[in-house]
């Protein structure tokens, strides 16, 4: 898995939002201390976290499972940008069938549970989809029979409201072990200067 950060709004975009509600514009010290204190209080300690959706992120997510897209398709205040199947499978055409145990080369395809059994399962999958197109079915057909460990990518585009959300959820010891990972690899890839208003929204590993 990859987490890249594309893109990210300013700190001061929200102190500016939260600063015209009461026209304190004066008091900014231009994105410093005093504004990521501002940002802090209203948004979380206030509660009033719809000063918090100012906030933008996209990233860049690569390398994960479908299983792990249909997760993220249930935080709806957000916006993907998924690889086609219905474009790309062709990709897999070209290969040699996998033997059942080569997990390694079909890391290239599918993500690895470290399960042997599941794995193995996965690859057979794998190779009955490469059979399928490689005898003529169409791309919208044949990728009915994708594994759920099939890898994909996408554009990720989140606000810090949603993402708190995410972040309290997905880093919990009760998420699936794959989104698990996902969350602590988005809260790493934050700039430094905004991980503060995400802090408590991450699970301590006990």
């Amino acid at each position: 898995m990859e987490i890249t950060l594309l893109h990210h709004t300013p700190l001061e975009i929200c102190s500016n939002a939260i600063r015209t509600c009461w026209q304190s514009f004066d008091k900014s010290d231009n994105g410093g201390e005093k504004d990521r204190e501002l940002i802090d209080r209203v948004g979380n300690k206030y509660k009033h976290a719809s000063t918090l959706e100012h906030l933008h992120y996209n990233f860049y997510v690569k390398g994960i499972s479908r299983a792990l897209l249909q997760e993220l398709a249930r935080h709806r205040m957000a916006s993907l940008s998924v690889k086609s199947t219905r474009y790309t499978l062709k990709e897999l055409k070209s290969e040699q069938p996998f033997a059942e145990n080569d997990f390694t080369g079909a890391a290239k395809y599918l993500v690895m549970t470290g399960n042997e059994q599941i794995d193995r399962f996965s690859i057979i999958a794998l190779n009955n989809l490469q059979n399928a197109l490689q005898s003529g079915i169409g791309n919208d057909v044949a990728k009915y029979c994708l594994p759920e460990s099939y890898k994909t990518e996408l554009t990720w585009s989140i606000n810090a409201r949603s993402l708190q959300n995410f972040l309290s959820l997905r880093s919990s010891k009760a998420a699936l072990w794959e989104i698990r990972d996902m969350a602590n690899a988005v809260y790493e890839a934050l700039p430094k200067e905004h991980t503060y208003l995400f802090e408590n929204s991450m699970e301590t590993p006990s």
